[in-house]
């Protein structure tokens, strides 16, 4: 307590400029390495770490010796693993993007719903029924592995040919990742909720279940009638507008708004009810 008892303002103030900083940049490169094969590897390293610990606890020599040995190489070791992190860490830095405001993240996100835009008024208009995933802070690893795996850079051109009747993975969902076609012909979850229209078919009752186990929100378009539909919460939006569907997936897939969602529980169209009155 005799430490902070002695610090003047001006050290306070340094302490917590330096403390921010710090805590900054570690936000960011958790950021960074999002959504990458780095998070498993930071597992692993983390269980070392505590292999480790516990062998110093309890004085197991042998795997204590054996924890130091791998360690010895560590440095080296992980800056080979992480290497791809590293130089995209390097490169956004030298261009100044590392620690930049979200003007760059905008532009991604609306040339990446323009690209869902073109792809659900194609399969409108020519009643081809399509399912697409969007993951956001729940992962969706476990039906990611139901289906092909791709790790494509998403485009209209790509969804269109996935969904086009007969071609092999057109009977599943698309699990998109950030700007990426995580996979393709995965199988979700039905809901099983009794007040589901019966006029729904598989496809949007597989978007209402994603939805309701996961913070997923899906796109579906109906074969049948060539509606476009969102599901979000375990909640569906039958015949979504054009302009409202670019509304909400620009609102819903910012990662600025992820504190947003998790303040507001109920669902948009809820809520624009009790808006209206």
């Amino acid at each position: 307590m005799s430490y902070f008892a002695d610090l003047t303002w001006n050290q306070w103030i340094k302490d917590i400029i330096d403390v921010a900083i710090v805590s900054y940049i570690i936000y960011k490169l958790m950021l960074l390495v999002r959504g990458t094969r780095a998070v498993q590897l930071l597992k692993g390293i983390f269980v070392l770490v505590a292999t480790w610990a516990i062998s110093t606890w309890f004085n197991l020599y042998t795997l204590k010796w054996l924890m130091n040995q791998m360690f010895t190489f560590g440095v080296v070791t992980v800056l080979i693993i992480f290497q791809p992190e590293l130089r995209r860490a390097l490169e956004q830095l030298g261009r100044g993007k590392l620690f930049g405001r979200s003007t760059v993240e905008d532009t991604a996100i609306t040339d990446r719903i323009g690209e869902i835009i073109k792809t659900v008024n194609y399969l409108s208009k020519r009643r081809i029924g399509a399912l697409i995933v969007f993951e956001r802070e729940t992962g969706l690893n476990e039906y990611l592995e139901s289906g092909t795996a791709m790790e494509a850079r998403m485009s209209s051109e790509l969804l269109i040919n996935l969904f086009i009747p007969n071609s092999p993975l057109h009977d599943g969902a698309v699990i998109v990742r950030g700007n990426q076609i995580m996979a393709a012909g995965c199988y979700l979850p039905l809901s099983e909720n009794p007040f589901i229209s019966k006029e729904l078919g598989t496809r949007h009752r597989a978007a209402i279940g994603v939805s309701e186990v996961t913070d997923a929100i899906s796109v579906v378009v109906s074969e049948e009638t060539g509606q476009v539909s969102l599901a979000l919460n375990g909640q569906v939006v039958r015949d979504i507008k054009e302009e409202s569907l670019v509304s909400k997936l620009f609102e819903e897939l910012n990662p600025r708004n992820t504190a947003d969602r998790t303040a507001a529980k109920k669902p948009f169209w809820r809520r624009k009810e009790d808006a209206n009155g």
